[in-house]
C-alpha cells in the first residue's frame, strides 16, 4: 500500500500542496482530479520521488520511499511524467526496452524481451514498434511512452496526464487498457485526469484536490455527484446515469438532467 501524510509543497510562499493525506488501495484506479492549479501533478511527482516534499512522508509497504534504494523503488513503481524529451534517436521498440532496465541493466535477456512484445501487444504498437518517435504523431509517442511504463512490469503505475493529445479513441483505449492492468494483472493505477467523465467511467476511487487542499476522497459514486463536484471546481454540473456510468454534463448549464446528489 502507499500511504501519503501530510504532504505539503511550498513554491515561495504559495502552498501547492497543503497537508494532504490519503491512502491508494491496492488494485485499483484512483484518479486526482480537480481545478488547474489544484496540485494534483505536484502531489503524484512527491508520490512518485521526483520531488521532494516540504513536510509529510510517502509510505510505500510501510517504508518511507526515500528509504528505498532508487533501483527497488524503480521495480515497484513507474512513473510516466506530464511532458517527456529524448534528445537521442529512439525506435518504439528502443524506447519500451528502457522499461526493463532496472531488472536488465540494458542487457535485455529473452524474459526482458518477452515484457517488451507484450508491453507493444497492450499498446497496438507491434507493426510500429521499428518507427523512430521523432516520425510519430503526439499522441504515438504517447502510446510508446505509456508500453515503456508497462514494461516495467511495477506493482504501482502513475500516470500524469496520460491522455494529453490523444484523441477520443486513443483515450478509450488507454483507459481500457488502464483497467485491464488492474483486473486481470492486479496493478494499481494512479492517474492524474482532467477529464473527470473518464475519471467517472474508469476509476474505483477518487481523490480531489483544490487549491492544494484535499476536497474529497473515496469511492467514485460518493464523489461524482453534483453536490461533491460543486464544491470541487464552483461550478454546477449535473450527472445522468447511462449505462450504469454516471457521465457529467459540464458543457451546457441549460441541461436538463437528472442530477445525482
Amino acid at each position: 500500500m502507499i500511504e501519503i501524510k501530510g504532504l505539503t509543497k511550498r513554491f515561495g510562499k504559495k502552498s501547492v500542496v497543503e497537508d494532504v493525506s490519503v491512502e491508494i488501495v491496492p488494485g485499483t484506479i484512483t484518479s486526482f482530479i480537480g481545478p488547474n492549479g489544484a496540485g494534483k501533478s505536484t502531489l503524484l511527482s512527491m508520490v512518485s520521488r521526483l520531488l521532494d516534499s516540504d513536510t509529510g512522508d510517502v509510505l510505500l509497504d510501510q517504508t518511507n520511499v526515500k528509504k528505498w534504494k532508487s533501483n527497488e523503488f524503480a521495480k515497484r513503481v513507474s512513473i510516466l511524467k506530464q511532458s517527456n524529451f529524448l534528445n537521442v534517436r529512439l525506435t518504439i521498440r528502443e524506447l519500451v526496452a528502457f522499461g526493463r532496465y532496472p531488472y536488465s541493466k540494458g542487457r535485455l535477456t529473452a524474459e526482458d524481451e518477452n515484457f517488451v512484445d507484450q508491453a507493444l501487444g497492450y499498446m497496438n504498437l507491434i507493426d510500429m514498434q521499428d518507427q523512430f518517435l521523432d516520425e510519430l504523431s503526439g499522441g504515438q509517442k504517447q502510446r510508446a511512452f505509456i508500453a515503456m511504463v508497462i514494461a516495467q512490469d511495477t506493482d504501482y503505475v502513475l500516470l500524469d496526464e496520460p491522455l494529453n493529445n490523444l484523441d477520443m479513441k486513443h483515450s478509450v483505449q488507454i483507459m481500457k487498457i488502464l483497467r485491464k492492468l488492474v483486473n486481470e494483472l492486479g496493478k494499481t493505477v494512479v492517474i492524474v485526469l482532467h477529464d473527470i467523465n473518464f475519471a467517472s467511467v474508469y476509476s474505483d476511487r477518487i481523490v480531489a484536490l483544490k487549491d492544494g487542499k484535499l476536497v474529497r476522497n473515496g469511492p467514485t459514486n460518493e464523489v461524482i455527484n453534483s453536490v461533491a463536484l460543486r464544491e470541487i471546481y464552483d461550478l454546477d454540473i449535473p450527472v445522468q446515469e447511462q449505462n450504469g456510468c454516471r457521465i457529467c454534463v459540464y458543457f451546457n448549464s441549460h441541461t436538463k438532467a437528472t442530477e445525482i446528489s
